[in-house]
């Protein structure tokens, strides 16, 4: 596909000013576990593994992007396992992610520094599942399928951030039981159940299902993890099977009282410098920039943001954009980072086919920050409301137009007065 240069549309949107800006520190205070690989090992053992004699097969299911530590922490589970005496096996509890291809989760654990050397245990990565049943959600039938990797061993573990949602809220959004019914749902498993939750809703259907792939795996519980603002550990528990949606509400809740936020909430422009599934699996945590775009489900009603600039990819992404369609501009070298297989198999899977979009491509920062500045209306650089962040991950360091800076709260302090500019149409900022 052929985007126009700059030579092409430089002529249809005027320069526009630039405001001031202001480096900023925000540090909100953050409780945080001082040991997460000890304090895992130590919940492991609060699980109950009656039943299992020395060598039983324990499948460990790890796999979400982002957590603090999971490579120490999941070591830690496995090692926790080997040492009564059983044989731990790491199963990918991903759904679809890495091109849903064995190859490919595969390579999503090396990425998270999860390896056969690293934790001395065999990766099995099959994506084959078996539909154990159908359950109604509503009006509508859901084939549930489990992982024939996880119904192989005799007991499954699994591990997991509690937190908000990327395109839904409710009394139990990401955690242990998303992961048992999604993520060992693998590709076939994943796909029934958005399909049925963009209709039904996510917590009817993560209800219904729960039960049945519970019955289906030797399911002995999870190590739930809940993270701060700083996105550290700030609290492990064991959680046993059956017990995922009565303790899970009330871990959501510290998440969200924990969770990164941006420190001011009514935004004309919010510029982010990468996108990807190592942030979050929507690329841009959704509860940060206020923007779900899933079928029935209504956006956040905070923060309220104009127009969203996206700049590019993490590198661990590789190439899986999905969530540049949140964006409302790009850039050219954004869309040249896109591995669109790995993005479409991703929207595919989710259902979520609005965050694989591709936004309006501007050749360069420059122009990418006049068309912005432009469809905002009206536009003063007096008044005008921007952040700019690195990603939706680390909000502890940012910059915010000068407007801004009296609706600092106490947790945010400005570091320095600078200065955007732009060589050969990238930007940088500058000390004044």
């Amino acid at each position: 596909m052929n985007f126009p240069d700059r030579g092409d549309v430089d002529h249809l949107i005027d320069p526009q000013p630039l405001p001031d800006f202001a480096r900023v520190r925000y540090e909100p205070e953050t409780a945080a576990v001082d040991d997460p690989s000890a304090a895992a090992r130590a919940e492991v053992d609060r699980l109950d593994f009656d039943g299992l004699g020395p060598g039983a097969t324990v499948a460990v299911a790890v796999g979400s992007r982002g957590i603090h530590r999971i490579d120490d922490i999941a070591e830690a589970v496995v090692a926790a396992v080997r040492d009564r005496g059983f044989e731990p096996v790491v199963v990918p509890a991903m759904g679809s992610h890495g091109g849903a291809t064995p190859e490919g989760q595969r390579d999503v654990l090396e990425s998270l520094g999860i390896t056969e050397s690293r934790l001395d245990a065999d990766i099995d990565a099959r994506m084959d599942t078996e539909q154990v049943d159908t359950v109604t959600v509503g009006d509508t039938e859901c084939p549930v399928h489990v992982s024939t990797a996880a119904q192989e061993a005799d007991a499954v573990i699994v591990v997991n951030r509690v937190k908000p949602h990327t395109n839904y809220s409710g009394r139990i959004e990401s955690g242990l039981t998303k992961m048992t019914v999604v993520g060992l749902g693998k590709q076939h498993g994943a796909k029934a159940f958005h399909s049925t939750a963009i209709k039904e809703g996510y917590v009817e259907a993560l209800e219904a299902a729960l039960p049945v792939v519970e019955s289906a795996l030797p399911l002995v519980g999870g190590i739930a993890l809940v993270e701060n603002f700083h996105e550290e550990t700030a609290h492990v528990e064991a959680i046993p099977a059956g017990s995922f949606t009565d303790r899970e509400p009330a871990l959501l809740e510290q998440a969200y009282d924990e969770m990164a936020t941006l420190p001011v909430d009514d935004i004309d422009l919010l510029v982010v410098d990468e996108l990807g599934k190592d942030v979050s699996g929507a690329g841009m945590d959704t509860n940060v920039i206020g923007r779900y775009r899933v079928l029935n489900a209504p956006d956040p009603d905070s923060p309220s943001i104009k127009l969203l600039y996206a700049r590019g990819l993490t590198k661990a992404t590789k190439g899986n954009g999905n969530g540049i369609g949140l964006a409302d501009i790009t850039r050219r070298a954004a869309v040249d980072q896109l591995d669109l297989q790995k993005t479409y198999a991703n929207a595919l899977t989710s259902g979520s086919t609005a965050k694989a979009k591709l936004p309006l491509v501007a050749p360069d920062d420059e122009f990418a920050i006049r068309t912005a500045l432009s469809a905002l209306g009206g536009y003063d650089p007096d008044t005008v409301r921007i952040v700019w962040i690195q990603t939706t991950q680390d909000l502890s360091t940012l910059h915010i137009s000068e407007p801004l800076v009296e609706d600092l709260p106490p947790a945010a302090e400005v570091t320095d007065r600078e200065s955007l500019a732009f060589t050969d149409g990238t930007a940088s900022f500058s000390r004044d």
